[in-house]
């Protein structure tokens, strides 16, 4: 019996053996946006519970808590600290909270950066 001839394929198939191209994208990374926490002035919190915030929810030393209510005070508001979206948006639930919970108006807002 005779068959006629085998025809092979110009490339060999098999695995490893793929002939299409590969691309590699580089894959640029970003950071994330950051969020500012601003403290805001109001006429009725007292200037002690805000240094007391700026101690407990942002870890300031009294100094720095002093020096960051006074331009509060002064200017209207201060960037209290900058912060990934997450944080951010937890420090102003966690100060609003305990603002609320001890009968004063202290607003504290976020922005992005």
């Amino acid at each position: 019996m005779t068959t006629g001839p085998i025809m092979m394929a110009d490339t060999p198939q098999g695995p490893g053996n793929d002939s299409s191209v590969l691309t590699k994208t580089k894959s640029k990374t970003q950071r994330p946006p950051l969020y500012k926490v601003l403290l805001l002035n109001d006429d009725y919190t007292p200037m002690e519970f805000v240094v007391h915030v700026l101690e407990r929810f942002f870890g300031m030393s009294h100094a720095q808590s002093f020096d960051i209510m006074l331009t509060v005070h002064k200017k209207g508001l201060a960037v209290v600290g900058v912060f990934s979206f997450e944080v951010a948006e937890t420090k102003v639930a966690q100060v609003m909270d305990f603002a609320r919970r001890h009968q004063h108006p202290l607003q504290c807002t976020m922005e992005k950066e």
